[in-house]
């Protein structure tokens, strides 16, 4: 087996766990019975999912100018993601767009209450 053999299945494996990382979210997405719940579909395995086609292809092509513009694209991702899912989140929250009775803890409820949600 030669070295790009090996970059090559690498590559491969990369590929495919980020094409069924995207595939769950996808699924979460469907399946999952409210907001917030949905929001963690969306973010945690779509990123992650991306981030491994991201070095899969990263692979695969092998230049600086392609590795250089997916490494911004995995870094704006990563950037990005978790402060929509943020704002999503607290705009679930704030209109009650969410089941309640499906929240373990609810950090915000005193804030709730007082009318301050300012902070977290």
């Amino acid at each position: 087996m030669t070295g790009t053999s090996v970059v090559d299945l690498i590559a491969a494996v990369c590929l495919l766990s980020g094409a069924v990382l995207s595939l769950a979210a996808g699924l979460g997405l469907l399946r999952f019975p409210d907001l917030l719940a949905r929001m963690h579909s969306a973010t945690k395995p779509q990123v992650l999912g991306l981030l491994l086609i991201l070095v899969g292809t990263a692979l695969r092509l092998g230049t600086v100018v392609d590795i250089t513009t997916l490494a911004l694209v995995g870094a704006f991702q990563l950037a990005v993601a978790p402060v929509a899912a943020h704002m999503v989140g607290r705009a679930a929250y704030r209109t009650g767009l969410f089941r309640r009775d499906l929240l373990v803890t609810d950090d915000l409820a005193a804030a709730r209450k007082t009318g301050d949600e300012s902070g977290d």
